[in-house]
């Protein structure tokens, strides 16, 4: 409709229990304002709270998934509004760790800076064949910190500070080997990959997924002991639930489940 202004994040649920949500500043390739930083966040807490949602599928329009902040905003804050700026910036990270609904990132051409932090924060990354990474702030004087650490709880600190440091770009096939991609898919299959990948996790017991997701999270930094310990916990909470006994009565009967998500 001509007039209406044009929203930075576009969000809708799908069928199979799928929700969409789409970065949509492909002209600016997707960087990251104020504005599109707050409806990302509002977005996504949405799809958390929608009962109809089972998975989050998290791509971008154009050609590029995100080159980080928009460097002119960035430039625009005064000193006593950059603190401020910079939280706004990373809310949806927080966000992205604390859904219990799994989020999958389809990503194509450049995801740099906070676009390679945003596609880490999820929990997995279908990667188009032209897909590249990096933690580049380092060549504009600053330095990707936020992302870094995103990207050394995937490969380890050591090399993620080397990519830190070096602004080094990540080719998608070499994010696959490190673990960081889930897979590779050519460029023009991106979108129908991840949503294919998507309707089968939403095949999932939800609560199974939400457990494993919440649990595995909670576990990170335990002592070895604690952590079995709570493992054991969640998992025979988990085999008392109505799921677990459909789980596997229909499996013994060689039929599709079907879940209550209790």
């Amino acid at each position: 409709m001509e007039g209406t202004a044009k929203v930075s994040v576009l969000a809708s649920v799908l069928e199979g229990g799928i929700g969409r949500v789409t970065l949509n500043r492909p002209e600016s390739m997707n960087t990251f304002t104020l504005e599109l930083a707050q409806e990302l966040n509002d977005a996504l807490w949405a799809m958390e709270e929608d009962e109809r949602v089972k998975v989050v599928v998290l791509d971008a329009a154009g050609k590029h998934f995100s080159t980080g902040i928009d460097l002119k905003e960035f430039l625009a804050q005064e000193r006593h509004e950059l603190r401020e700026f910079l939280r706004i910036m990373d809310q949806h990270n927080f966000t992205l760790f604390r859904m219990a609904k799994p989020v999958v990132a389809a990503v194509q051409g450049y995801a740099l800076a906070n676009g390679t932090g945003l596609a880490l924060a999820c929990d997995f990354i279908i990667a188009a064949d032209n897909a590249v990474f990096g933690t580049t702030a380092v060549n504009v004087g600053l330095i990707c910190l936020e992302p870094g650490y995103q990207l050394s709880r995937w490969i380890g600190p050591k090399r993620a500070l080397q990519y830190v440091l070096t602004g080094e770009f990540i080719p998608a096939c070499k994010a696959h080997e490190m673990g960081v991609v889930w897979k590779v898919v050519p460029q023009e299959a991106l979108l129908e990959e991840a949503m294919s990948f998507a309707r089968t996790l939403a095949e999932k017991s939800p609560l199974a997924v939400r457990t494993g997701k919440r649990s595995l999270q909670q576990m990170e930094g335990l002592p070895l002991e604690r952590a079995i310990e709570f493992a054991g916990e969640r998992f025979a909470a988990l085999g008392l639930s109505e799921d677990a006994k459909e789980g596997l009565a229909a499996f013994l009967q060689k039929r599709k489940p079907v879940w209550k998500e209790r």
